[in-house]
């Protein structure tokens, strides 16, 4: 077996995590590989081949993502075009998306034997026509944010699905996500838990001006146009995954749909979704009530 090491070492406890994840693996003689910018950072008892990341990529059988899950997103835009699975282990806060945590390590020695199992998460493109006629694209494996620029005042989008208007409201923005995504900016904003394994588009409002306004959830063959429009004619931006933030004008189109690609999780825990709602979201609620 072949694996890559994506460490995030500006988290706290991510170089220890790393270095045992490689000194577990490497005693079960698993091939472990990491990015050229590595090399200072782990010792040579781990037996680490370094090279190029997008190589080692193409190269390996798993991805080993240890950080939050900032870190996993930022690993899936590279590694969603290979569909190559990430095992995900957690050194961050929340870690929703992770299957191990940092004291979970000992089941890495079954990950070793191959004794786990591969599970398909959705992504969203974002397909931007701008004025001049250029197109970009982007995959997302959590969310689409569309929001007014830090300073402007609250602007009035529109959202059109088969050339009707589905949702005509003033708010500071709009969120697109998968249900991976449901549990992330969405969720803070209002939107429901979704199970992961489900296809489907989450569409919920940021701070709207309404009474009224609830998420909707569209099935994956649907396209969404979104727009927008100001009294001052200043502009949104677009974030994908919370980053690449790109400016969007009245005049430019968005359209949302689910992506041909997918992202794949190792899971080597029996990793169950509910159990990780209530210890990531619930016991802690638990725990203030009591104290």
């Amino acid at each position: 077996m072949k694996v890559v090491i994506f460490p995030n070492l500006n988290k706290k406890n991510a170089h220890v995590c790393a270095i045992q994840t490689c000194e577990i693996l490497y005693k079960e003689n698993v091939e472990i590989f990491a990015d050229n910018q590595y090399k200072d950072f782990f010792n040579q008892k781990c037996g680490i081949t370094y090279g190029k990341f997008i190589d080692l990529v193409k190269a390996c059988d798993v991805i080993i993502v240890i950080g939050g899950d900032g870190t996993i997103l930022e690993c899936s835009k590279i590694v969603a075009q290979f569909n190559k699975p990430i095992l995900g282990i957690n050194s961050g806060r929340l870690g929703f998306m992770a299957t191990l945590e940092s004291d979970e390590l000992c089941y890495l020695k079954e990950f070793a034997k191959g004794n786990y199992s591969v599970v398909r998460r959705m992504m969203l493109k974002a397909l931007i026509v701008y004025k001049n006629g250029q197109i970009v694209e982007h995959s997302v494996l959590n969310d689409i944010v569309v929001a007014k620029a830090p300073l402007c005042k609250i602007a009035d989008f529109e959202v059109i699905m088969n050339e009707k208007v589905i949702s005509s409201l003033r708010a500071d923005g709009l969120i697109f996500s998968t249900p991976t995504g449901a549990t992330a900016y969405s969720l803070s904003a209002g939107g429901p838990i979704i199970e992961p394994d489900i296809e489907c588009i989450e569409f919920t409002q940021i701070c709207p001006f309404s009474l009224f306004a609830r998420t909707m959830i569209f099935s994956p063959d649907k396209v969404l146009k979104v727009g927008y429009s100001s009294s001052k004619n200043t502009d949104v931006v677009i974030s994908f995954d919370g980053s690449n933030e790109v400016v969007f004008s009245p005049a430019d189109e968005l359209y949302i749909s689910k992506s041909d690609n997918y992202i794949y999780f190792v899971d080597v825990n029996t990793y169950n979704f509910y159990n990780s709602v209530n210890k990531k979201f619930m016991q802690p609620l638990k725990s203030e009530v009591e104290g």
